[in-house]
């Protein structure tokens, strides 16, 4: 499939989602499938974090910006939870690769705290609507979001201490430039953890050419081999791959860790 078929095909599934009325943007209609109904995909898997018991009972009136935080996590598309094992620390630098509602960055946020910074970076217009609304409404000041491509990231080489992503890399159709990229914005000794799908060796043809399982986080994954391989080509090191549940008959979702070597 061509690149920018991909990209558009992904735009146009993800900016439905983001106008969808409260309720119906949730993982279902992420990755369509039976894992869904399961609670592979979406907001319950934050079930049990701090920011999960933080919003469970949040309202406008009680708690801003746990209702702010409440809401992004509503709309949360992923496949894991990126921030619990990111090990975040006050002052540092996060960005979030297609941070959609927002709700890792977010958490982010109030993870490094006032002296760090919580970057988040979309490529959808309606994505980035909802995500500063949310972040509005959390009254979180060390946030911002931004437009542009996972390919092409808008930053300065060596700015940044954490790249996370939750469910996202896997739709991009050059995940090879995805991860240099990743790698170029890290400061030497930077953190690379996301949550991501990833493929079994024996992915059958049909699903790898299904446009929908594209934009439904299937079908772009790459195997363990494959990622490591990436990574490893990018120049990052301490590589680690550790799956957390099935997805889809032929895909697992994973927490993918790596380090950028110290200069």
């Amino acid at each position: 499939m061509a690149e920018l078929d991909i990209r558009a095909a992904v735009r146009a599934k993800y900016a439905e989602l983001a106008m969808a009325k409260e309720g119906e943007c949730c993982g279902a209609a992420c990755c369509g499938g039976p894992a869904d109904r399961e609670g592979a995909f979406g907001v319950s898997l934050y079930a049990g974090t701090e920011a999960g018991t933080m919003a469970a009972g949040a309202t406008a009136e009680s708690a801003p910006e746990a209702s702010g935080t409440s809401a992004a996590l509503a709309a949360s598309l992923g496949c894991g939870v990126p921030t619990a094992v990111a090990d975040l620390h006050e002052g540092e630098t996060v960005l979030d690769l297609g941070s959609g509602a927002g709700a890792d960055v977010l958490i982010s946020a109030g993870r490094v705290g006032p002296a760090g910074r919580a970057i988040g970076l979309d490529m959808t217009d309606e994505m980035l609507e909802v995500a500063r609304r949310n972040a509005a409404d959390a009254g979180a000041s060390n946030v911002e979001f931004v437009k542009g491509y996972i390919e092409e990231l808008p930053l300065p080489d060596a700015s940044v201490d954490v790249v996370i992503s939750n469910c996202v890399i896997n739709l991009s159709a050059d995940k090879a430039r995805v991860l240099r990229e990743a790698a170029r914005v890290l400061r030497p000794g930077g953190r690379f953890a996301v949550s991501d799908v990833i493929a079994d060796d024996g992915m059958d043809a049909a699903t790898k050419a299904d446009m929908a399982a594209w934009t439904g986080c299937i079908a772009g994954a790459l195997t363990e081999g494959e990622f490591r391989a990436q990574l490893e080509a990018a120049g990052l090191a301490a590589i680690e791959v550790e799956p957390t549940h099935r997805v889809h008959e032929h895909a697992s979702a994973a927490i993918v860790r790596a380090v950028k070597p110290a200069a």
